[in-house]
């Protein structure tokens, strides 16, 4: 998939996100692109993967890419970013998980991740 193509596709995905739910994720948006399966998200979720980056089908300057894309779809559209904490699931009476997205932790690519864009 070139530049454009995947510029196109998570512009798509981002639109029907809004439209359907009122906001756009970037998990839902790797899904809606086949970048990862349902099921890695999930397995993700539990805490069975240490990074959601690990099971994402792209190489990572890519993955970036679709974040800064999202984050400029969002600009133009007038989307309100809103920060969502990602705990891990499944975790009752026990210490809340932070679940990574990046393999290196990066702040700045982990708020990407974390950032749901939100219709005004």
């Amino acid at each position: 998939m070139n530049q454009a193509e995947l510029i196109n596709k998570v512009n798509s995905s981002m639109y029907h996100q809004v439209k359907t739910t009122g906001y756009a994720t970037a998990v839902q948006t790797l899904m809606d692109l086949g970048i990862l399966s349902k099921e890695d998200y999930e397995r993700w979720r539990n805490g069975q993967i240490p990074y959601l980056e690990k099971v994402c089908k792209i190489n990572l300057k890519k993955l970036a890419g679709v974040l800064e894309e999202m984050k400029r779809y969002a600009s133009k559209n007038n989307l309100k970013p809103s920060f969502t904490f990602y705990k891990q699931w499944g975790r009752k009476n026990k210490s809340t998980v932070q679940l990574r997205f990046s393999k290196t932790g990066n702040e700045y690519i982990e708020k990407l991740y974390a950032t749901h864009y939100v219709r005004n």
